[in-house]
């Protein structure tokens, strides 16, 4: 081997070549982490209405380390996505020394649970924490359902839109009942959602009936239960006990059936007028004599 003279020579030139290299990668390393090239600016942007530059400040305070070229972009990431109202966050380099952060606001749908525990829905049925003055209707349900509920709320929202009526709050109990609390201040339970007896189904029903009956009532309704497959339940507030006791169930609009049996009871009727008719001839006086007791 070492009186081969051409494998001598392809030995020391890959030597030499891995040394060149090895020295181009610690050259490389040492320039990147060199403060010839340091991060000069950050650049935020995107339509933002709750976030400012105090909130920006305080998230990146002592936490952004690195130059231009090792800072790491997925930490500077979800160092901005810890921002309240932050959803998502996106950075990129800009030569020489600029990072660029996009950022995408959450827009606040609804409030989640109870009002001061500061939770919030987005439009597309994220949870997030944050602080708002907006007039905003309430959405409750089960862990993981948020997306649901939000979807849900929508559905609602365009069925009761024919009665110029807002859901205000929409709630999904444990045993996945639906309740609605519309901005009249009437609630409408709803129950749940079964194969044979859609939630969709009822509301039609419901929003049929409510311009020609229901809202004409001359006291306020408090709560609608639609529970039923026929008809719905109603609850008026101040009603006494013998109120209670003559009010009478709300059903659907008849059906075949029963429009035969009121003709039936029409043609019953007008029978029995004839026969009235006809006794009343026979006890009417004849021409020329007076009705009255004789002299």
């Amino acid at each position: 081997m070492w009186n081969n003279v051409k494998l001598l020579n392809m030995a020391s030139s890959a030597l030499f070549a891995l040394a060149l290299l090895i020295t181009a990668l610690f050259s490389v390393r040492a320039l990147m982490e060199s403060s010839a090239f340091p991060l000069r600016t950050i650049r935020v942007e995107g339509q933002l209405a709750h976030i400012g530059r105090a909130e920006v400040v305080t998230a990146l305070q002592g936490r952004l380390s690195g130059t231009f070229f090792n800072v790491d972009l997925v930490a500077v990431r979800e160092m901005f996505e810890t921002i309240p109202w932050v959803r998502r966050a996106e950075v990129r380099r800009m030569w020489p020394g600029r990072l660029e952060i996009r950022l995408e606001e959450h827009v606040a749908l609804a409030r989640w649970g109870q009002a001061e525990d500061g939770r919030l829905v987005n439009t597309h049925g994220e949870v997030f924490n944050g602080r708002t003055d907006a007039s905003l209707p309430l959405f409750a349900g089960p862990t993981g359902t948020e997306a649901e509920v939000t979807q849900r709320y929508g559905a609602f929202r365009q069925a009761f839109a024919p009665l110029s009526l807002e859901p205000r709050a929409v709630v999904l109990s444990p045993r996945f009942s639906w309740q609605v609390r519309l901005s009249n201040g009437l609630s409408v339970q709803l129950g749940r959602d079964l194969d044979k007896d859609r939630i969709a189904d009822r509301l039609s029903r419901f929003v049929g009936i409510y311009p020609r009956a229901l809202v004409t009532l001359s006291r306020r309704l408090d709560y609608v239960d639609l529970r039923y497959p026929n008809g719905f339940a109603l609850r008026v507030p101040g009603m006494s006990d013998t109120d209670k006791a003559a009010a009478r169930p709300v059903s659907a609009p008849a059906t075949k059936s029963a429009g035969a049996k009121a003709t039936q009871d029409k043609k019953g009727a007008a029978k029995n007028g004839k026969k009235a008719d006809k006794a009343a001839k026979k006890t009417q006086p004849g021409d020329g004599q007076t009705a009255g007791s004789k002299t």
